[in-house]
């Protein structure tokens, strides 16, 4: 589970101006690093360094913690600089391509994996300010030495801060405590860690008298919990960081299940989980890895983004944070958008193309360095003006029913000159039950708090979207909630921000637990839960006389209530996503009020696009007839590796196979080929084995480029091969038997076929070719006069015209005799030998043991070993143990059935001279010193196997 990023990835990716000498030296030393050059469809390319940075575990500390980090340009001159965090679970990783689109728009971006994360050391200390926002300050020092990197002053660079969830918390805590920061750009983050994991929906009361959000709270610290390379563990790689001296590693000691956390933050959560509600020291260390603990140092221009389907961090928490930048008179805009970490609708590009507009404003216009609003204030916190191009100062995306097919949601921005705020810059009362105030119900908190209501889900957020359209997954059982209805409403109503009500709750117990709920009722009665959020409120002192009244906070919401509809205020005693008291309880609630609904009158709702049937259908004719021609070629190539066409790196490398598959025709899962891979030296004779069916021929016919493969490429000379690939000219095959015309000599075949290849006839080495055919006077004879031997040799004197580079044969010594065999492998052994390369299939596993230097053996498509001929002949269990030859026939059984009781032994045979032992678990040394000390007279020992042997046993044949 990675609690990542906003719109693009959303559910993959959560100072001083100068430092001392000492300190910086200890940032940028570490490691020359490692650069490479990327550039996709035809884009800019962008240069990639990654490298460790090392870090001081704390403040002074003279321990050390290394920061995976990889930092992207697409050139050398002066930019601005972005750093880009990851969310919790994920790394650097993830942020890759995102890290490359910026980039490509003129910034230097640098990303790193947070401690605890990726291939990252240290232990997660959820943002703490020694810790990870440190790190930050000290990034910040890197990039200041940067040439690539535009500084504002010495050792201040030019830089934007942008990351999602995780990443979005410890960039707006970086700019608090580092002045240089000169942009923000927040995604789908807290604001007060301690609120968001026990928010309270009473209004005037905080974390210590909130609800657990069991669920969320669990997956977010089992997430980092699990033991570094275990399954389900940290980072995208799934490995633990680099080790290196001095560096903190992952825990060895300290609370079991901690995995990567601090020992505090363990000790803590136990607590928490345990009492399922927050106490004192659990909301202080939440709140010191919150940005609400340094709200008055929030003043760098800040791009608020929030999500509507996120029961974690929700609306509010983003709210507060504009509030807060607001109030220090830096600019600042909000987004509302359609996504979250439930998931929903992913607006990516939109979003990433706003994040991008903001950092073009602030980063790259000379001048504001930090600049504030012309117009700052509570209701006006918005950019410096709205025509900046950096956006509107508040945008919601609003669902606007479905499309024409009936399954796609319509979705349509809604934008304001200012942010509201989640009061509005309206309201509006509805009166709850007819009016009648203070009419009482009585429900029950079940034992054990279950069965459970239900409202959010974490992840779950496709269904709340299909909430705003009336859909959704949303329980209440009998005998656990109250109802307050609103009258059918006489015009459409449209939510904007945080209703809020009176309520009156008494208990038989000192505090009651409730889950408030605002639902859309249509006038059939069947009812929506907006968002699928709901606001869990501890009512403490409910067992009083009378009871207590309270106002209820309810969920933030962007949603219209059309006309006809009631609004109904559900007052729950569980929910799934909430620790609820486990003691059975009495409730008895009434609406001692009536609800306030927030409005915004200045929203301006985008157009609502034009069915797509206005557009699509006129296409959908042309599209049918080429997906009928196209679609079966598209389908092939697009599960080839798509590398780039040639790659200087293995420019001296004959052949390398990488990842290759080949599906039977008509067939998903059935593979003549899966997944090969190997490569090939210069100077190589290569013996390509496997029985019948093993899929080398299709290899071959691949490697010729004669069939596309599923997947994986082929490389001869770091060229890509595809049909027709000018590289092929460097190949010379013979594969399933050769082609000629019968009625032309043997000769005449030879020269038609180079003529054919359209290259200069100098460059065939046509005599060369023909003495190795050896054909003598038969050259000259029609082909239809040749027997099958010499037809053979004619196909290898093709194979050869030009001396290729690469040499590919299959069964070459099919229809010779022996001393044409012998003949034959000479001429190879010669031909590699000159530095050329040659790839050999055939069945004689003598003859391959004799003229090749590697081997590739396979297997059902599969590779199943390769190597030297030596390593692989050499590298079986069966050992021949010699004996003295006055050892006779009954002294070896005896000693055969000796060797046969001992453990790690599978068979023993008597032979002449010896006996013949297939080990089973036992080493050679071993079973040596055994027969000695059973008085076996043993003169020497060794492996016994001939490449028949070595490759019976790989296929699993007999032996």
């Amino acid at each position: 589970m990675r609690l990542a990023g906003a719109g693009r990835r959303w559910r993959e990716r959560l100072t001083t101006r100068r430092l001392p000498a000492a300190v910086l030296a200890l940032v940028v030393l570490a490691g020359a690093g490692t650069w490479t050059v990327a550039a996709a469809d035809g884009g800019q390319p962008v240069r990639q360094e990654d490298r460790f940075l090392a870090m001081p575990e704390t403040p002074g500390s003279d321990r050390q913690v290394q920061l995976d980090t990889s930092f992207f340009t697409t050139g050398t001159s002066p930019r601005p600089a972005v750093l880009l965090g990851h969310g919790f679970g994920g790394s650097k990783e993830g942020e890759r391509d995102r890290a490359r689109e910026l980039a490509r728009q003129g910034y230097a971006v640098l990303t790193w994996s947070a401690r605890g994360f990726g291939h990252s050391g240290g232990r997660i200390g959820l943002n703490a300010p020694d810790r990870e926002v440190q790190d930050v300050r000290h990034l910040v020092d890197w990039l200041a030495q940067r040439p690539e990197v535009q500084l504002d002053g010495p050792g201040d660079p030019r830089v934007g801060i942008t990351g999602a969830s995780y990443g979005g918390a410890v960039a707006l805590l970086g700019s608090a405590y580092d002045s240089r920061i000169d942009a923000v750009a927040s995604q789908i983050t807290w604001w007060n860690l301690a609120d968001a994991l026990f928010p309270q929906g009473v209004q005037g009361s905080g974390a210590v008298d909130g609800v657990f959000k069991r669920l969320w709270a669990g997956i977010f610290f089992t997430t980092g919990s699990a033991a570094p390379g275990s399954p389900g563990g940290l980072g995208p790689s799934g490995g633990a960081p680099r080790a290196t001296a001095g560096a903190t590693a992952g825990p060895v000691d300290g609370t079991v299940g901690c995995g990567r956390f601090l020992d505090e933050l363990c000790r803590m959560y136990d607590r928490v989980a345990t009492a399922g509600h927050a106490d004192p020291e659990a909301v202080a260390l939440l709140e010191r890895s919150s940005p609400s603990s340094v709200a008055d140092r929030l003043k760098a221009p800040t791009l608020v983004v929030q999500g509507q389907q996120d029961s974690l961090f929700p609306l509010d928490q983003g709210d507060a944070i504009a509030r807060a930048v607001a109030a220090n008179g830096a600019p600042v805009a909000v987004d509302w958008f359609a996504g979250g970490h439930d998931g929903g609708t992913d607006t990516s590009a939109r979003v990433d193309d706003r994040v991008g507009a903001w950092f073009d404003h602030y980063l790259k216009n000379p001048g504001l360095k930090n600049p504030g609003p012309k117009n700052p204030g509570p209701k006006n916190p918005g950019p410096e003006h709205p025509g900046n191009g950096t956006g509107p100062a508040f945008r919601v995306t609003r669902t606007g029913g479905v499309d024409s097919t009936g399954f796609q949601a319509v979705l349509r921005g809604a934008s304001a000159d200012a942010y509201p705020g989640l009061g509005g810059t309206g309201s509006r009362t509805v009166e709850l039950n007819g009016g009648t105030a203070g009419a009482e119900q009585t429900f029950a908190n079940p034992p054990g708090g279950a069965p459970p209501n239900i409202s959010a889900l974490p992840g779950i957020g496709a269904l709340s979207q299909a909430a705003a359209l009336g859909a959704g997954l949303s329980l209440d059982f009998p005998g656990q909630y109250a109802t307050f209805d609103s009258a059918p409403l006489d015009g459409p109503l449209h939510l904007t921000g945080q209703p809020t009500v009176p309520v009156r709750v008494q208990a038989d117990k000192p505090d009651a637990v409730l889950f408030a709920k605002l639902y859309d009722v249509a006038p059939d009665g069947k009812q929506s839960l907006p968002q699928q959020l709901a606001a869990p409120l501890r009512v403490t002192g409910a067992d009083a006389a009378g009871g207590r009244t309270v106002t209820v906070a309810l969920p933030a919401v962007d949603h219209t209530f059309s006309a006809g509809h009631r609004l109904r205020l559900v007052l729950a005693s569980t929910d799934l996503a909430y620790a609820s008291p486990a003691e059975p309880a009495t409730y008895r609630a009434a609406a001692a009020g009536a609800l306030t609904v927030p409005t915004v009158d200045g929203l301006v709702t985008e157009a609502a696009p034009l069915p797509a049937r206005t557009w699509v259908l006129p296409l959908v004719a042309v599209a049918v007839a080429a997906a009928l021609l196209l679609l079966p070629r598209l389908r092939r190539r697009g599960r080839v590796a798509r590398g780039p066409a040639y790659d200087p790196a293995l420019a001296g490398v004959p052949l390398q196979i990488t990842g290759l598959s080949k599906r039977y025709k008509g067939s998903a899962d059935r593979y003549a080929v899966r997944e090969l891979g190997f490569r090939l030296e210069q100077g190589q004779v290569l013996g390509l084995l496997g029985p019948n069916g093993a899929g080398k021929t299709t290899t071959l016919r691949m490697l010729m480029g004669l069939i596309r493969p599923d997947e994986g490429e082929i490389r001869i000379f770091g060229h890509l091969v595809r049909p027709g690939t000018p590289v092929l000219s460097r190949v010379g095959a013979f594969v399933e038997g050769a082609g000629f015309l019968p009625h032309l000599s043997g000769r005449a075949n030879l020269r038609l076929y180079w003529q054919a290849t359209g290259r200069p006839e100098a460059d065939a080495h046509l005599e060369e070719a023909l003495a190795i055919a050896g054909l003598g006077e038969a050259l000259d004879r029609a082909v239809r006069t040749y027997s099958q031997g010499m037809r053979q040799r004619l196909a290898i004197a093709q194979a050869m015209l030009g001396l290729p580079d690469l040499l590919i044969l299959d069964e070459p010594t099919n229809g010779l005799d022996p001393p044409q065999i012998r003949e034959m492998r000479e001429v190879m052994i010669r031909y590699a030998a000159a530095g050329r390369t040659v790839i050999v299939s055939s069945h004689l596993l003598s003859e391959v043991e004799q003229s090749c230097t590697d081997l590739v053996v396979m297997d059902r498509g599969r590779l199943v070993t390769a190597g030297a001929v030596a390593e692989i002949v050499g590298a079986g269990e069966l050992l021949l143990v010699g004996t003295p030859a006055s050892y006779g026939p009954q002294e070896l059984a005896a000693a055969a059935d000796k060797a046969q009781a001992l453990d790690g032994v599978g068979s023993v045979e008597p032979v002449e001279g010896g006996l013949l032992v297939r080990l089973d678990g036992m080493t050679a040394s071993r079973l040596l010193a055994e027969l000695v000390r059973l008085g076996v007279p043993v003169e020497r020992a060794g492996p016994h196997r001939r490449l028949e042997d070595a490759f019976l046993s790989l296929i699993g044949g007999p032996a």
